[in-house]
């Protein structure tokens, strides 16, 4: 019987993407993502929470998009699979567990960046469609 092996989170940048290139000229982003939950302490009612972290890897042209339009506190909704490599350092094997990403989506609001440009379309399924940001609205016409 075939494994799975799929991850399935959405989280907020930790800090900002940081690409490099691989021998092959590929495009490699890293950066983490924090998913945090809440719950009641039923003993003493008191409010709980506790935060992961995912270290995050992207390959190729969706790489670049990330680096391009993700900073620290983005939210982002992300599919991939879990991997853990090994490297050498200092005579010691350290092991990291990433999450290889195979789609993504931008999500929520954030205050722009003015050293970046506007944000792409969320769907990175289709990259022929053209985007324009978004028009100011009228406080005046919303109907609350």
């Amino acid at each position: 019987m075939a494994g799975l092996n799929k991850v399935v989170l959405i989280g907020n940048l930790g800090r900002d993407p940081e690409i490099s290139r691989s021998q092959q000229g590929l495009a490699v982003v890293n950066f983490s993502i924090a998913t945090s939950e809440q719950w009641t302490d039923k003993n003493t009612g008191d409010r709980q929470e506790k935060t992961e972290w995912h270290n995050i890897v992207v390959f190729g042209k969706q790489a670049e998009t990330c680096e391009k339009y993700l900073s620290k506190g983005s939210q982002i909704f992300i599919e991939g699979r879990l991997q853990t490599r090994n490297y050498e350092k200092e005579g010691q094997t350290h092991y990291r567990t990433e999450i290889v990403v195979s789609n993504f989506q931008f999500l929520g609001e954030k205050q722009p960046d003015v050293t970046k440009e506007p944000r792409p379309p969320t769907d990175h399924s289709t990259t022929n469609e053209t985007w324009e940001p978004k028009k100011e609205f009228d406080d005046d016409k919303i109907p609350f």
